[in-house]
């Protein structure tokens, strides 16, 4: 009987068969890039929103 791959494996398996990464790319996905950037713009147009509400309200 056919025993299957552990996924520990199966992970390896699939990572071997990429191809080696290009030099100064730190984003192997694409959208993974657009999705890191929109939650960084997110983070500080909160932190500004935040900063100016307590300088209106705050005595």
């Amino acid at each position: 009987m056919a025993r299957r791959k552990s996924l520990e494996e199966r992970i390896a398996d699939r990572v071997a068969k990429r191809p080696p990464m290009k030099e100064s790319k730190h984003f192997e996905h694409g959208p993974a890039k657009w999705i890191f950037a929109s939650v960084l713009v997110f983070a500080v147009l909160i932190h500004f929103v935040i900063v100016g509400l307590v300088m209106v309200f705050g005595h």
